[in-house]
């Protein structure tokens, strides 16, 4: 299906879909100034196999989701400080976005899935909207936890570089990323992983709306106490090597929120490695079967 825009509040959001409408719906997170076609589409035909009808999106300030233009980015010193008065939205406010594309597309409820700054997402539309979330799928993300999946000392250059000023350079910076905090047990597709950067730059460069969805996360702060109501059934998937979002931030993650199950993937980094796709679509949905279930076991009552 073509890309489509929905209006929601004081924002467009782009967004796609896979599957029949008729089918239980799964909304994809994507992660900090990373665009929606970092969900791959046979990721996402991957899922349709499974009977669901699979909706990706650009989060606000990416992609070709609203940039919001009109707020000033953070400075890099309030960053480093963690200061959130550079906040000029939260977390929330990006959770509402998606919560208002399911009312754009008449969807009630939803399976939700998100990754990284994705992650972080998701678990705020199960904390703060439990009436719409069927089930939860946390990838590669953490509570905010300040000393718990935190990244390693390598990965720290990257959010202090200055951003490229030109398409090549953007590229090449996107695919140097992704060598470096990508998944060291399976083979690094640069091809691939080139394209999307292509294509992402093709779609909306906005490095500023990167360092304000950044300001967004810290901002939140640690998310622990929140996570701890989530009802929905959980699961908690995190590589064994990521260096971005080292893995104790999955246990945190799991730990927090009742009844998580928590998938180790050996070798995997930050990214989706296609190596993987087979264990990580399984266990999001065993996750949605297990919600499913749940809802059956409900009605029957």
């Amino acid at each position: 299906m073509a890309e489509e825009l929905a209006k929601v509040g004081d924002v467009e959001i782009c967004f796609e879909t896979f599957g029949s409408a008729d089918d239980p719906a799964m909304l994809l997170v994507m992660g900090l100034g990373t665009q929606m076609v970092a969900w791959p589409e046979g990721f996402c035909r991957r899922l349709v196999e499974h009977g669901l009808f699979v909706i990706r999106y650009d989060n606000r300030d990416t992609g070709r989701s609203t940039h919001m233009r009109g707020l000033r980015p953070p400075t890099l010193r309030q960053l480093l400080l963690r200061d959130k008065s550079a906040a000029r939205y939260s977390l929330a406010d990006m959770a509402a976005d998606g919560i208002g594309l399911l009312d754009h597309l008449g969807i009630e409820r939803a399976h939700v899935v998100g990754a990284s700054m994705g992650g972080m997402i998701a678990q705020t539309m199960a904390a703060r909207h439990p009436d719409r979330v069927l089930s939860l799928g946390s990838i590669m993300s953490n509570t905010g936890h300040r000393w718990k999946g935190t990244p390693g000392l390598r990965i720290y250059p990257i959010f202090i570089r200055r951003p490229a000023t030109n398409r090549e350079g953007a590229i090449e910076s996107a695919v140097s990323v992704f060598r470096l905090i990508g998944s060291p047990g399976f083979p690094f597709e640069e091809e691939e992983t080139r394209r999307a950067a292509e294509l992402s730059y093709e779609r909306g460069y906005n490095p500023a709306g990167t360092g304000r969805q950044l300001a967004a996360i810290l901002a939140a702060g640690d998310r622990t106490s929140e996570l701890r109501g989530i009802t929905a059934p959980t699961v908690v998937i995190h590589g064994t090597k990521d260096k971005m979002v080292r893995p104790s931030g999955a246990r945190a993650t799991a730990a927090a929120i009742p009844g998580a199950r928590l998938v180790m993937i050996a070798g995997m980094g930050h990214d989706l490695p296609r190596g993987a796709w087979e264990r990580i679509v399984g266990a999001i949905v065993d996750n949605a079967q297990r919600a499913d279930a749940s809802d059956r076991r409900t009605a029957a009552a």
